[in-house]
């Protein structure tokens, strides 16, 4: 291990940046000094954007993958190498498009879960769905989060490395119950095939795809669709915006109003301000004047 590797480490540690960040931050600036086969500390901002434009023009990565790459780049840069650049010029993140995801109805959910035949993968995928969880969420699951009595899940260290509750619906209880006698964990909610380790996301990712094809359903599926449909559903039947964000673990209250955009039950069964003017006096004709000789 280099020394910049390890002094990299060592700042992203103390600012307590979870392993997956640390991992892939390491993992973008080896891609980097290995394109231009120099150590970073010799590479400035003539050589950055010529990796941009690699990452674009030849590797045509999607603009949430370069953005990554950014993110690793610059904490290299400002923080363990201190340089004094303005960051936005040396690098600048990629404008991400603004897509709305398709979201299941109430029913292609229903079609999609009856579709998953394992009984492990179904638990993780309903409980998704049920209380709005990211896989990475879903699968680090222990027992000792599933508590009964409040009818609530907590979720330790989430995205952000916050911790937070969700409901747990008697439903989901009862899918958990049914599950629970097939596996006896000792530990994980999820167990996977090591021994003392949880399922992995590629196995849910996996279960996901087969239960798609099985289903027929046209749409696209994955665990995160499922977790979409959560906050769509919740916004059409009422819940509000804060709420749901909440539950979700958004950060910005403007993430999780982009919800609004999907709900179309909602939006769209707004009246229009037409619809809500007085209505005009109809007007009556006048009778016609007599003629004169």
């Amino acid at each position: 291990m280099t020394a910049l590797r390890q002094r990299m480490l060592e700042d992203m540690r103390v600012r307590n940046l979870s392993p997956h960040t640390q991992s892939s931050y390491i993992l973008q600036v080896s891609l980097f000094a290995r394109h231009f086969g120099r150590s970073p500390e010799e590479l400035g901002p003539d050589e950055i954007r010529a990796w941009q434009v690699h990452l674009t023009d030849e590797r045509k990565l999607s603009p949430a993958s370069i953005a990554v790459a950014v993110s690793a780049l610059r904490f290299l840069y400002k923080v363990t190498l201190r340089k004094a650049w303005t960051f936005e010029e040396v690098l600048p993140a990629p404008k991400p498009p603004h897509k709305l995801p398709v979201v299941l109805s109430p029913l292609e959910v229903v079609r999609f879960l009856g579709c998953v035949d394992n009984i492990k993968h179904h638990a993780i995928l309903t409980t998704c769905y049920a209380a709005g969880l990211r896989v990475s969420e879903a699968v680090h699951l222990k027992i000792s989060a599933i508590d009964s009595r409040r009818m609530v899940i907590r979720v330790d260290q989430g995205k952000g490395r916050k911790d937070r509750y969700v409901m747990l619906s008697s439903a989901l209880l009862e899918t958990l119950r049914s599950y629970w006698p097939t596996v006896h964990a000792r530990e994980w909610l999820f167990p996977g095939d090591l021994p003392g380790q949880p399922i992995t996301r590629d196995a849910v990712g996996n279960a996901c795809r087969r239960a798609h094809r099985l289903s027929g359903l046209t749409k696209p599926v994955t665990p995160h669709s499922l977790r979409h449909a959560f906050a769509v559903h919740l916004l059409e039947a009422g819940t509000d915006v804060r709420t749901i964000q909440l539950l979700l673990g958004h950060r910005s209250l403007a993430t999780t109003a982009q919800y609004l955009r999907i709900a179309t039950s909602t939006v769209c069964a707004t009246a229009s301000p037409l619809d809500l003017l007085p209505r005009p006096i109809p007007i009556e004709p006048k009778p016609a004047a007599p003629a004169h000789f």
